[in-house]
């Protein structure tokens, strides 16, 4: 797959769909690749160019020294877009992305049409002890340890049970991420404050929130909703990575309102 140059590395990205049609940029989650999404691509590309990436310090992106903060992340993007001559487009990020897309929205939103805020969250309260504590154990032994209790959240156990099949590439995506690159992205969560910037955001926003979702909660996915001026959200049934558990109704939420004009 093509990459672009970035501070102090490379980002690398995939386009499916028609050239023609109208861009949409996607931004992965914590831990993942733009693999992520590989369920959603059918759908998305009967409407849209899908431009994927993998973020800073995943995938076959560069891992530069962190630690990482969104605004580096959300500059990434940027840069992204600019590589490709794009000056604006749809957006959707779950969890981490979804964090990029609150920056982007705050700092760059020329560059946005509407924004898919997918399982997320502006801040996360209470003191940094938990992902200290992450990021910790990762640095001492890699990311084997924390796997198994993320995909625990990140995914229903009656889920797991019934679809093994769709657990097991996000599991392996997460074994398989430089504990540098996620190290580096865990402080970038960590500190994430942008829930007090969002009511100046004047875009079209849908935020789509996992009713079983304990990484983001719904609370905190209705705390965006709350604090954007006319943004939309729906609740799905699913946990934190809700377009692989509640796939189909999170493609028809997510399409249905990044089509709109």
């Amino acid at each position: 797959m093509p990459s672009i140059p970035v501070e102090g590395g490379t980002l690398n990205y995939r386009i499916d769909g028609p050239a023609e049609a109208p861009p949409l940029l996607l931004s992965n989650s914590l831990g993942t690749t733009l693999a992520m999404w590989d369920r959603q691509i059918p759908v998305l590309t009967r409407h849209f160019r899908v431009i994927r990436y993998d973020s800073r310090g995943h995938g076959q992106s560069s891992v530069t020294p962190g630690p990482y903060r969104i605004e580096l992340l959300g500059r990434d993007a940027l840069a992204l877009l600019d590589e490709l001559d794009l000056w604006k487009v749809r957006f959707m990020g779950l969890s981490m992305g979804g964090m990029v897309g609150q920056w982007l929205a705050i700092h760059a939103p020329e560059r946005l049409e509407r924004v898919a805020l997918c399982n997320t969250a502006g801040k996360f309260p209470g003191p940094p002890d938990l992902w200290n504590q992450r990021i910790a154990t990762v640095e001492s032994q890699g990311m084997a340890p924390i796997v198994p209790g993320l995909v625990e959240r990140w995914f229903t156990k009656p889920f797991r049970d019934a679809d093994p099949a769709a657990v097991e590439p996000i599991k392996q995506q997460l074994l398989s991420c430089d504990p540098r690159g996620y190290v580096a992205c865990v402080a970038a969560v960590r500190d994430v404050d942008l829930l007090g910037d969002l009511g100046g955001v004047r875009l079209p926003v849908l935020v789509v929130i996992g009713s079983a979702d304990a990484a983001t909660t719904p609370a905190q996915g209705q705390a965006i909703a709350d604090a954007i001026p006319g943004a939309r959200s729906v609740t799905l049934k699913a946990a934190h990575l809700s377009n692989i558990e509640a796939k189909a109704d999170f493609n028809a939420a997510v399409t249905a309102f990044l089509k709109e004009a």
